[in-house]
């Protein structure tokens, strides 16, 4: 019998052994596309998203997640060529998996073409994919969670950044902005913004330099899309100071998953940080372009209008 103490956590973070590529886009220019989000049980956001001529497919947004993947039922179904295979990280570990060749994937009025996504079991995903840092590099992402959407536009659209009051600049590493302004209880630590997680999830370096000034440990489980899981250990941290901005009393739970390792993050304090902790902000932007990411704080009064200028 399981310690009723023990808790089960989501989180969804993988890196592939692909090239981050930038799939080819449209060359027409297209307007800021706006697109409905929906929530599932784990706080976690999911898109429509079709495969050519097929869908919409229900897809979660992964800001952790390196390449943009494919259910391995959903593939079968449209019948996707096989690619050659490859090695995945995620939170919980490795796992060799095949691959597709995707000729296009349509997100709101946006085509990406020649796509090669590893597969996975949507039953592990939760959702019939994932949309992945692969597909959104070279734009910028808004999350609007209390509208539930998600507006994309290309570099060469974005005009001023009215309706934010923290910007940060990150550095970039696989892909992933990792943003560096960032302490726990006054301990320095690496941020990487992880929408594939319901929770925050910290290193063991993270765990060994608050010390004794974390709260009692609680043992849990962390359940990666690959379908492994890892024992780890949650505690509650006073605050999360992020460029000056606070986040009081976040969960985090420990763990040595692989993904530190892979973003060169397992030596110093490191933490991947949830939606949970993400949902407090009204809003929050991505711009993968200049390594930037934007933060409106609750409060904020804002018109609703274009967030990238007129």
């Amino acid at each position: 019998m399981r310690s009723p103490a023990l808790l089960h956590l989501p989180a969804a973070l993988i890196l592939a052994a692909l090239p981050l590529c930038h799939p080819a886009m449209a060359q027409e220019a297209v307007p800021a596309d706006v697109v409905a989000t929906r929530t599932d049980v784990e706080l976690r956001m999911t898109v429509p998203v079709h495969i050519g001529e097929a869908g919409p497919f229900r897809f979660m947004i992964d800001t952790g997640a390196q390449n943009t993947v494919i259910g391995e039922s959903l593939a079968a179904r449209l019948r996707l060529p096989e690619g050659k295979g490859a090695v995945v990280t995620g939170v919980a570990g490795t796992l060799p998996v095949r691959t597709v060749m995707v000729d296009e994937i349509v997100l709101g009025r946006r085509s990406y073409y020649a796509i090669t996504a590893p597969l996975l079991d949507e039953r592990n995903i939760g959702a019939e994919g994932i949309v992945g840092i692969d597909t959104l590099q070279g734009q910028r992402v808004l999350i609007d969670f209390r509208a539930n959407t998600m507006t994309i536009d290309e570099k060469r659209n974005i005009g001023n950044d009215e309706g934010f009051d923290i910007v940060v600049v990150a550095r970039r590493k696989s892909g992933q902005l990792i943003m560096t302004d960032a302490r726990i209880d006054g301990v320095a630590v690496s941020v990487v913004i992880d929408t594939g997680a319901e929770g925050s999830i910290g290193n063991r370096a993270l765990q060994q330099a608050l010390g004794k000034r974390g709260a009692a440990l609680i043992p849990t489980v962390l359940y990666s899309v690959t379908g492994q899981q890892i024992p780890a250990d949650i505690a509650l941290t006073r605050r999360l100071s992020i460029h000056g901005m606070e986040i009081t009393n976040v969960s985090i739970a420990f763990v040595d998953a692989p993904p530190f390792r892979l973003l060169g993050l397992d030596k110093k304090p490191a933490l991947l940080l949830g939606m949970r902790e993400l949902r407090v902000f009204p809003r929050i932007a991505i711009d993968f372009p200049s390594r930037r990411v934007f933060f409106a704080i609750p409060g904020t009064a804002w018109t609703g209008g274009s967030p990238f200028g007129p």
